[in-house]
């Protein structure tokens, strides 16, 4: 079945379905692993470095041994020589072909620490508070280093690491600089930019947790976990730290409340607990607290990046030039390395035509948490500067925002970008077109005079976003660096009554997967939504699959399911056609009813799978008994989400306060499968990204490398009064390469939102001459900045 707006016409998609899930969530019947206990169970907690970087001369644990509960405390000299190190599971080749700097990430601390929360001792006792008691009773001597905590200083600061002696991981580049060079040599204006992506603490609602345990009875481990793509785990855990057998390793993501990219990782947390249930020979059981989880969950963003833009005189973008330093923290998590190199670069053509484009990523080491994928992962990055530099050089040019994007606007597809990716389809000035008209920016002038009355000021952003989701296909992924296949794996099991089963290797974690994969399986079998259940994350239990991220759920796991439902079809086609006496060729299936061409004879979706377990009712020779169908999906391409976003804000001058007025987004998903689950996800998106505009900062102190903003208390989370209602809207041209149409929709939000909201708070503050301002706007740094424009 190929793309086409007549899939969006079968009965179940497009309709608002509530989700299937959501009454054990409400009731109170959701299972996420803190509710899991197992029998002979006992409790970890962790010692984790006070310091940023130091080298640790001893550890002391007798004191904490001896406590009572105590079972076992376990130090770096323990795992020494008995398991490998966290694994990279991306290489970057740097510019001049050797291969980025991998140091050792070992799972607890050996020799030394390198930022505020690092992994020193595990201690194993008979509750938690016992735990955590002998934790704070385990005595390390440190001798303290110098730390760095700014990307700019790092190439001037003390080595983490010995193999990087400069703290320098890799630089990496893309493009033809020669060719973009020569063309600002002529350009008739040049806009410049210097700015920073602030970092980020992702908070998902439920923080991390794991439990480890150990049958000798058949030499298995088990692992509960938090996670948003338990094959993988599994696969980097036993082949590149345990060294186990995989079949001997089962992993089960139960209910997982929120990721947004920090769980996708393994951690050191769920090797250490697994390594240590056979070694104590009980389960053992860590969950994260929210103080634990700011200073060890992988942090999102931190860029610093100067960006230049040539025109010619009508405003027609000739070429981009940009380098930017990315801090990838203390050491390499999972997919750290193609953040800011292929998930950012690559994205840096936006929906503009833009002939030549060069950028260049120098990455390095800190003493800072390590940094990784957090909702959007490179696009937003790459959106925000793209979007920043697009919006002041309308205001340099003296061209309205809007015009100045739709006149360099990509309007004829396929189109090949300077920077490796081929849009397959788009319409960017329709929503354009669509934004401004919901927006009512012809009314915003007047809006703006009412708001001066007032003693404020009023100002209007745009973000004309574009994203690549799904991370594909694996062979062009390999060879930029990518260590495992980005395919999806579907199995439908048919039922002999038939209702169905799914089971995906795509994970949910908030999305709304077991409505949305159930609309998709009940459309093409026409049968009811309820007679379809979804199974993900258990490695006992799914074919192997890679997970959820990267917005590639439904446009990969979903285009994996439709291919097991080509088989299921084509078999079941022939068993209709025996039922039927006809030629299996001349049997159609729609609306959960085949027929044969050019007669009344019809049987149900149901008779037939009865049929499949019934022998005696179709010739065995030919077709094994059972509908049961297994696919995989290695997508071709990316595909390319893109819309526009127009933020509308007031400024008190007095205050520096910011108060987010009108907010509008216009998107193309492709097909929509449930527009309400869809909302949700942009709600969400908008919350995420809205809140990095305007309240989210990371920040640690740049002397003693401690996380100063360690807890809500310091983190601004945003809160429901920080927003208006948002005007909701899409597009639709449906992604040509997968049988579904779709597109990707859970991380749209977080990547068009920021631009659109800086650009918004510094449009209102360009009459009192604030030419720039770096996230987060919060009231002081407005009002700071506004007092320093003063004359």
């Amino acid at each position: 079945m190929g793309a086409s707006d007549g899939f969006a016409k079968l009965p179940h998609i497009g309709e608002k379905v509530r989700r299937k899930e959501d009454y054990r969530f409400l009731t109170g019947s959701g299972q996420y692993t803190d509710d899991i206990n197992l029998p002979n169970q006992r409790y970890a907690a962790f010692v984790r470095s006070p310091h940023a970087h130091a080298t640790i001369k001893s550890v002391a644990t007798e004191r904490a041994a001896a406590m009572p509960g105590v079972v076992k405390v376990f130090t770096g000299a323990d795992v020494a020589g008995k398991m490998g190190g966290l694994p990279c599971g991306w290489l970057i080749t740097s510019t001049d072909g050797q291969p980025m700097k991998e140091p050792p990430h070992p799972i607890l601390a050996q020799g030394k620490v390198r930022y505020v929360g690092d992994h020193v001792a595990m201690v194993v006792a008979e509750t938690v508070e016992q735990a955590r008691n002998a934790a704070e009773a385990v005595e390390v001597d440190y001798d303290v280093l110098p730390a760095v905590v700014d990307v700019r200083d790092a190439a001037q600061a003390s080595a983490l690491h010995d193999i990087a002696p400069d703290n320098h991981c890799y630089k990496w580049a893309i493009g033809d600089k020669a060719a973009v060079d020569a063309v600002f040599a002529k350009a008739a204006h040049v806009t410049k930019l210097d700015l920073v992506n602030n970092r980020l603490v992702p908070n998902a609602m439920e923080p991390r947790a794991a439990i480890g345990a150990y049958s000798r009875a058949n030499d298995e481990y088990t692992l509960y976990v938090a996670n948003q793509n338990p094959h993988v785990e599994r696969l980097l855990m036993t082949a590149f730290v345990l060294g186990l057998p995989e079949h001997k390793v089962r992993v089960i993501a139960p209910d997982v409340g929120g990721g947004f990219g920090s769980k996708i990782y393994l951690y050191a947390e769920d090797v250490a607990l697994t390594w240590a249930a056979k070694q104590l020979n009980c389960a053992v059981k860590w969950t994260c607290d929210r103080s634990e989880a700011f200073l060890s969950d992988a942090h999102g963003r931190d860029h610093v990046s100067h960006a230049e833009l040539a025109m010619d005189s009508q405003g027609k973008f000739q070429a981009l030039r940009v380098h930017t330093d990315a801090n990838l923290g203390a050491y390499l998590s999972t997919f750290a390395t193609a953040v800011p190199t292929i998930l950012y670069a690559t994205l840096l053509a936006g929906q503009y035509t833009t002939p030549q484009i060069y950028c260049e990523v120098d990455a390095w080491f800190t003493n800072t948490a390590p940094v990784d994928a957090y909702r959007g992962a490179g696009r937003p990055e790459a959106t925000y500067l793209l979007e920043r530099i697009v919006t002041r050089a309308a205001w340099e040019m003296n061209i309205p925002q809007d015009e100045l994007r739709e006149r360099n606007m990509i309007t004829a597809f396929p189109y090949q970008t300077p920077v490796a990716l081929q849009y397959d389809t788009g319409d960017y000035v329709g929503a354009m077109h669509k934004a401004n008209a919901l927006a009512d920016v012809k009314g915003f002038d007047a809006r703006r005079k009412a708001s001066e009355a007032k003693g404020l000021k009023r100002g209007i952003g745009y973000s004309s976003y574009i994203e690549a989701c799904g991370i594909a296909p694996s062979n062009i992924a390999g060879a930029l660096g990518a260590r495992a296949g980005l395919f999806e794996c579907g199995e439908i099991r048919v039922h002999p009554t038939g209702s169905v089963t799914v089971f995906t290797g795509s994970h949910s974690h908030g999305q709304g997967h077991e409505t949305t994969f159930a609309q998709v399986v009940a459309a093409r079998l026409g049968i009811p939504v309820e007679n379809v259940d979804v199974v993900h994350g258990d490695t006992g239990r799914v074919p192997f699959g890679m997970g959820t991220y990267g917005s590639r759920s439904i446009s990969v796991g979903g285009a994996a399911i439709m291919k097991a439902l080509d088989k299921i079809e084509a078999k079941a086609k022939k068993i209709a056609a025996h039922l039927m006496e006809a030629g299996d060729g001349d049997v159609e299936f729609a609306n959960g009813e085949f027929t044969v061409k050019g007669t009344d004879k019809k049987i149900p979706f149901g008779q037939v799978a009865l049929t499949a377990y019934v022998p005696h009712n179709y010739p065995l020779d030919k077709l094994e008994p059972g509908l049961n169908e297994t696919a995989f999906y290695d997508p071709t391409n990316f595909t390319f989400p893109a819309g526009t976003y127009v933020a509308e804000v007031e400024v008190d001058p007095a205050t520096g306060v910011v108060r987010l007025d009108k907010f509008t987004a216009v998107d193309d998903f492709g097909t929509i499968i449930n527009p309400m689950i869809v909302e949700g996800q942009v709600h969400g998106g908008l919350v995420q990204g809205i809140g990095q505009a305007l309240l989210e900062n990371c920040v640690y102190d740049k002397d003693s490398g401690q996380l100063l903003t360690g807890s809500m208390m310091d983190y601004a989370m945003p809160r429901a009064d920080d927003f208006p209602s948002f005007t909701l809207d899409t597009v639709c041209t449906p992604c040509t390469h997968n049988p579904l149409g779709t597109k990707g929709c859970g991380e749209a939000g977080a990547i068009g939102s920021p631009p659109a909201v800086m650009n918004a708070v510094l449009d209102a503050l360009r009459p009192l001459g604030v030419k720039d301002l770096d996230m987060p706007a919060s009231p002081a740094r407005v009002w700071e900045a506004i007092q320093a424009a003063k004359p």
